[in-house]
């Protein structure tokens, strides 16, 4: 079985094909994660404004696979989070969204939960949990809690994880072509994006797990099968001082919600539901986008935000299953899979917090093909790797601080990125004294650029800066200022020349200058235009 496509998707019908046994190859033109896997809002959730939709059944099935994931497959990648709904209306707001997060809860309870029930609140009680707030922008609100991922870290793990089962895992490999005999298709052309090399992989069955791009796959067969609409959401970060507050924020707006997200020593705020049609590669953020995002803040907190106080800004595009209704908010996000042709088969729509589901019913179908028993999916009971002795780790912080003479706020930042996989960075950082030092910035250590490498399949800058570690949109200056160093400590490990060293630091600031570049532009069009005039660093290798 050949997997295509090395997001949350791909990585995850990989991980279920071959764990029930099957031999499974996976091909990714990028990086793992990185599309949509790496630009999400970095949530675990069933969906609470799906109740508003009535859509009972994508909500139960995110919320028990929310429970599986923190209790038992990936405990150590998955933190919970509060969120609260500002009240605006005595009576009638109170009665409705309480029904909803009521159900809520309810609907959780058919899974395991380990998250706290909801709680109803008096605007004193909540302006004591978030002052940021303006007084007048509630008059009680209702408290709940999902949960919070690093959703690239985690795409990585599912990889490694089934890397470690046996799947044969290839990062810079594009599909170029699949392979048709008598109708059916039986593998791939492909191209090393690293040094222009073609070769084909012959498989029985092709799965399609390239989401927003899975038109471009199917038409490679003929007809298209499955459709998918592209919707851009935009996501910021601003400095944790911004906003004062020890919770979430759920904000309603006229079209959807916005979330105000506390993540580590910064906030999240997104996200926009808008259609795109442009360049599926690098989605952009226009000035039209974060100045939604400012305008929906700002309506409820005390202390305006400005774009002066904008850290990092990132887009991605959610693939929805195009239905006739122009609005993406709209368009379902429940998935489907289908055999357009023989030998394919494409898996589309659905959620990040879905994926287990989502590669599950599609390795299912893929087996109706198969001419032998393929035992059930597996992957429900399945940690991943890092998982392994979770609930003694995670209350080993400050002993391992003290052993490693490493602060302490570093080591629980660690054990959440790395779970017991910390025991291998920290093993890099005691063989070198170098190694030992935190990169500018001072929250990651220069031995995680090196596992990275190692370890983690990271073989590009911005692989590094903008996934293993998230100093793109964490970092005020957009990893410019540690960008040289993580190529020195990168370069030392894959044997880059003094000439290629440069170029990738020199794409990296020409990456950030394209992206603030667009982040001025005016409407999408503009700010395609600015972001698409800088060359990946793959392009640019097999070039």
């Amino acid at each position: 079985m050949l997997v295509i496509g090395g997001g949350i998707t791909g990585t995850g019908c990989a991980l279920d094909a071959v764990t029930r046994g099957l031999s499974v190859g996976l091909i990714e033109q990028r990086d793992l994660a990185s599309g949509t896997s790496s630009r999400s809002s970095k949530l675990i959730h069933g969906g609470l404004r799906y109740l508003e939709q009535l859509d009972f059944a994508l909500v139960r099935e995110a919320l028990h696979e929310r429970g599986l994931l923190a209790d038992t497959i990936a405990p150590h990648l998955i933190r919970p989070v509060s969120f609260l709904i500002p009240l605006t209306s005595r009576v009638w707001q109170r009665v409705y969204f309480g029904a909803g997060v009521l159900l809520y809860d309810l609907l959780a309870m058919s899974g395991k939960h380990p998250f706290p029930r909801h709680r109803h609140l008096t605007r004193q009680s909540a302006l004591r949990l978030m002052p940021g707030l303006k007084s007048s922008s509630l008059i009680g609100g209702i408290l709940y809690h999902d949960a919070q991922v690093d959703d690239a870290r985690y795409t990585v793990a599912v990889a490694r994880t089934a890397s470690r089962h046996g799947a044969a895992i290839a990062t810079s490999t594009e599909l170029t072509g699949l392979i048709l005999e008598d109708g059916r298709v039986v593998g791939a052309h492909v191209r090393d994006v690293e040094t222009g090399d073609e070769f084909d992989i012959r498989a029985t069955t092709v799965i399609n797990a390239t989401g927003v791009w899975i038109d471009q796959v199917q038409k490679m067969a003929g007809p298209a099968g499955l459709r998918v609409e592209a919707a851009k959401g935009v996501h910021i970060t601003v400095p944790g001082d911004c906003i004062d507050g020890s919770s979430g924020v759920v904000v309603r707006t006229k079209k959807s919600v916005l979330f105000i997200i506390p993540w580590g020593d910064e906030w999240l705020l997104g996200t926009t539901d808008t259609p795109w049609n442009l360049d599926l590669n690098h989605p952009a953020a226009s000035s039209a986008d974060i100045d939604y995002l400012l305008e929906q803040a700002n309506s409820v907190l005390s202390r305006p935000l400005t774009r002066d106080d904008i850290i990092g800004v990132f887009a991605g595009l959610r693939p929805l299953i195009k239905g006739t209704d122009e609005d993406t908010t709209k368009l379902s996000r429940e998935h489907a899979v289908a055999q357009p042709v023989p030998g394919l088969i494409s898996i589309a729509g659905g959620k990040f917090t879905t994926y287990r589901v989502m590669a599950s019913d599609t390795i299912d179908a893929a087996a109706e093909h198969i001419n032998r028993r393929v035992p059930d999916s597996c992957t429900s009971e399945m940690p991943l790797i890092g998982a392994d002795g979770w609930p003694d780790m995670s209350e080993s912080a400050a002993e391992l601080a003290k052993r490693h003479d490493l602060p302490v706020p570093l080591i629980e930042r660690l054990l959440w990125r790395h779970g017991s996989c910390i025991h291998d960075v920290l093993a890099i950082a005691e063989s070198d004294p170098e190694l030992h030092d935190t990169l500018p910035g001072g929250r990651y250590l220069a031995a995680e650029v090196v596992h990275g490498v190692r370890n983690e399949g990271a073989l590009h800058l911005d692989d590094v800066l903008a996934r293993r570690m998230r100093i793109s949109f964490e970092n005020p200056e957009r990893g410019l200022a540690t960008a040289e160093e993580v190529a020195r400590l990168m370069a030392a490990e894959l044997g880059w020349s003094p000439e290629t060293t440069k170029c990738e630091i020199s794409l990296w600031a020409d990456r950030v200058n394209a992206e603030r570049a667009a982040n001025q532009s005016a409407d999408d069009m503009s700010a395609d235009t600015a972001r698409s005039v800088v060359t990946d660093a793959r392009r640019l290798a097999e070039a």
